[in-house]
């Protein structure tokens, strides 16, 4: 404890990380290192077979392109740091290091949800209103579009890391987590955060319920306009396209909402790791193959490829 104080003065944080046994450590390094290395594989894969595949050249794999782009960048705020603590026998990071991993882990959070909406009005407009599909999903407006998920995470960053930086954290300033998330920073606060809190589940419900609204109007029309398509190989194509799109805004709204809009935390810090490595890790890997292989255009673009 006393190492870890004066490493906290000089280091500012210590991450815990997910076990003190050194077995399961190493176990955990490798595991960890295959999702790292898979998810860097699948995302950069889809991302190069897109922008190689002149037939993918659509809104549709636009957006799933840079889904892909954020998964990487998601995935490389949080593994390589959990990797090198993993091996580490004091895991200390710098205060400017974990506000910056934090700072960026909001702005990538926030433009996947953003996106996740963009993606759902995208196969709502292709579905329902196909003549105006190319008007209304026009390459500016796409792009318009992509450059506001970004914006709308960088307001975020700015309105929580500037409220987080003007609290004291009591000392040995020790996270118990594997990289540097707001729940965990605010438990170590000693000054009263409860206006960072409320800042927290506001920015929180600002990007995630208009996006859920914009997901749920999309999908319930996607979903009557389909129930009116005449022949079942029609109703089976219509579905084909937007189910992988339902599963993966299903596995991480679920997750997100679970974790930030609540005003304080509850549940053992187990489970709110097991939670924190389901988003940060495993959904980002899972994303490029629950949109490849439930894809017929993608599957023939890689095999042409």
């Amino acid at each position: 404890l006393g190492l870890m104080k004066n490493s906290s003065m000089a280091m500012d944080f210590i991450l815990l990380g997910m076990t003190d046994n050194p077995q399961l450590r190493v176990l955990l390094f490798g595991v960890f290192l295959i999702v790292y290395t898979v998810t860097m594989l699948g995302n950069l894969g889809l991302v190069i077979l897109i922008r190689a595949s002149p037939c993918l050249h659509t809104p549709m794999y636009f957006f799933l392109s840079n889904l892909s782009l954020l998964d990487v960048c998601f995935s490389s705020i949080t593994i390589p740091k959990t990797l090198a603590n993993l091996l580490s026998k004091l895991q200390a990071v710098s205060f400017l290091g974990c506000m910056t991993q934090m700072g960026l882990f909001i702005i990538f959070a926030s433009a996947e949800c953003n996106l996740l909406a963009s993606m759902a009005y995208d196969r709502y407009t292709a579905i329902c209103h196909p003549l105006l599909y190319h008007v209304t999903m026009s390459r500016v407006r796409c792009l318009l579009w992509v450059a506001g998920c970004y914006f709308g995470g960088l307001v975020n960053m700015v309105s929580v890391t500037a409220s987080i930086t003007q609290l004291s954290f009591c000392q040995p300033r020790v996270l118990p987590h594997f990289f540097c998330d707001i729940p965990p920073l605010l438990a170590l606060a000693c000054s009263d955060p409860w206006v960072t809190r409320i800042l927290v589940v506001g920015c929180g419900g600002f990007t995630l319920v208009p996006s859920i609204v914009v997901i749920l109007v999309s999908y319930i029309s996607v979903l009557m306009t389909i129930l009116r398509i005449p022949s079942d190989s029609g109703k089976q194509k219509a579905f084909s396209t937007c189910a992988s799109h339902m599963i993966a805004v299903g596995l991480y709204y679920g997750t997100t909402m679970y974790t930030y809009l609540q005003p304080s935390r509850r549940g053992s810090q187990a489970r709110n790791q097991m939670v924190s490595v389901f988003y940060t890790m495993v959904i980002p890997m899972l994303n490029p193959f629950i949109y490849s292989l439930r894809n017929q255009e993608v599957k023939a673009a890689l095999w042409k490829i």
